[in-house]
Order: structure tokens, then C-alpha cells, then sequence
């Protein structure tokens, strides 16, 4: 049997504020989305007069670092560098915002965020993830 680590809703909520507080302080609206490790929906947060399409693009894009155990950046570059392949990978969206979320070495969940600019987005993602390092 094994045994896997996954957030719990109290850890989602700490990685979606530390998430949202790199947001407000841009003045960014986003939808972040968190994710547990086996692909379910946690805890998904909609700021304002975000675009109603962010809540598919933020789920999305945390499914995708999930199943694929990469930062959906990745993908976007390998289609940007020419492997327009990726682009037919199923579940695949290949757009920046989406991370995996990792406690000790071990996939945890992940995040989604849609609203601004997709390096804007990373940038969100990357804020939320950095908070897992507070989790135990």
C-alpha cells in the first residue's frame, strides 16, 4: 500500500490567501483554483470583477500541473518553442498559471490561477505555492 500526502481544505485556504494577498497587492483580479492530489476540486476563489471564463481557464490549468507533475509553463514553452504536439495532449492546457504543489519532495495538489496576463498568473500561482513551505 502507499501512502500519499494531500492538502487538506484548512491548507488550501492558507496557500489561496497568501496567493490572493500577491493579487490584491498588484491590484490583479484572478480566480484561483486548489486542487488535492487526486485531482478534486478543494477550494476555489473568484475575486470581483474577474472574467466568469477565469473559472474554467484556473481549474484548468491546476488540473493540468496536477496530471502532468509540471508547472503548466513548461508546456506553454514547449509549444512556443515549435512542439506544436503539446497543443494535443488530452487535458493538457498549456498556458501559464498552473502549479504542482510539493511538501518533501511529494506531490501535495496543485494551483490554478486565470485573470490577468498568463506570466501574471504564474506569478499568483508562484505566491501560493511558496506557502506550502508553511504547511505541516
Amino acid at each position: 500500500m502507499i501512502t500519499k500526502k494531500t492538502l487538506s481544505l484548512a491548507d488550501a485556504k492558507v496557500i489561496a490567501a497568501a496567493a490572493s494577498a500577491k493579487a490584491v497587492a498588484e491590484g490583479w483580479n484572478v480566480v484561483i483554483a486548489l486542487f488535492d492530489v487526486g485531482g478534486h476540486l478543494m477550494y476555489l476563489e473568484r475575486a470581483d470583477g474577474t472574467q466568469l471564463g477565469s473559472v474554467h481557464v484556473a481549474q484548468e490549468k491546476g488540473r493540468t500541473a496536477l496530471m502532468f507533475k509540471r508547472p503548466t509553463k513548461a508546456l506553454e514553452d514547449g509549444v512556443l518553442s515549435g512542439k506544436i504536439h503539446m497543443l494535443s495532449l488530452p487535458g493538457a492546457t498549456a498556458v501559464e498559471g498552473g502549479l504542482p504543489l510539493t511538501l518533501d519532495d511529494e506531490i501535495v495538489g496543485s494551483i490554478g490561477v486565470s485573470g490577468v496576463l498568463s506570466s501574471q498568473d504564474g506569478q499568483v500561482a508562484a505566491a501560493g505555492q511558496a506557502a506550502v513551505a508553511t504547511l505541516r
